[in-house]
């Protein structure tokens, strides 16, 4: 039976913060409702080639020449101004449900909580500030740090090394099984927030699984006891 871990480090960008405010914004540059996911999908894609190729680039850039394409393959055309308000919502992206209990029911068990995004950290900062939930959080991690994104072993074995802790006592929660994958490989633990969708059987399985941030948040701390 695995221990419980020492730190949680928390994906952000759609683990605890929704990209959702941002669907209605890209469906009025003309673009169809799965445009958001089309956008941070292509984003990856772009973002694990330059992983891959030990290049780097910030990802608020990388969805910027994504949504350049998106546009030219429907046939459309917006202004920098327009394009930019869209970009710049990833800035004051909303909490999902139950995000800030789930950072407490850590805290309160003794268990240091980082956040280890493929954003920017000042722009994570902000999120965590504007929901009041960045006196939960011990340190905030970015891949600009380490100039490789996620799901590179460098990234999260980083973020061990800034906690002191060996990487099986540090856990990624996210709500992206390939993010978790990522952790594992690595050797950290992890916790999948799954809101109705499966675990890809191909990808190394998470250590706990459940529905909501607080769900995996509160099987975390039961790990073990």
């Amino acid at each position: 039976m695995p221990k419980r871990p020492k730190v949680v480090a928390f994906d952000i960008i759609g683990t605890v913060f929704s990209m959702e405010p941002m669907r209605p914004a890209l469906m009025a540059l003309g673009l169809p409702p799965l445009a958001l996911d089309l956008l941070y999908a292509t984003g990856l894609r772009d973002t694990f080639a330059l992983a891959t190729t030990n290049t780097f680039a910030p990802f608020q850039s990388v969805l910027s020449e994504c949504l350049d394409e998106m546009l030219a393959m429907q046939g459309l055309e917006a202004s920098s101004k327009d394009k930019h308000a869209v970009l710049d919502m990833m800035k004051v992206l909303p909490p999902q449900e139950g995000a800030k209990a789930a950072f407490q029911v850590l805290a309160d068990a003794g268990i240091r909580v980082f956040a280890l995004s493929n954003g920017a950290t000042k722009s994570t900062r902000g999120l965590l500030a504007a929901a009041g939930m960045d006196g939960l959080v011990e340190q905030v991690l970015s891949v600009e740090d380490v100039k490789l994104s996620k799901p590179r072993a460098e990234v999260y074995l980083y973020a061990a090394q800034t906690a002191g802790v060996v990487p099986g006592e540090i856990a990624l929660i996210a709500t992206h099984p390939w993010d978790l994958h990522g952790a594992k490989v690595a050797g950290l633990m992890a916790g999948y927030v799954a809101r109705g969708r499966p675990y890809s059987a191909v990808l190394r399985a998470p250590d706990v699984t459940g529905e909501t941030l607080l769900d995996v948040a509160s099987k975390m701390v039961r790990i073990g006891g």
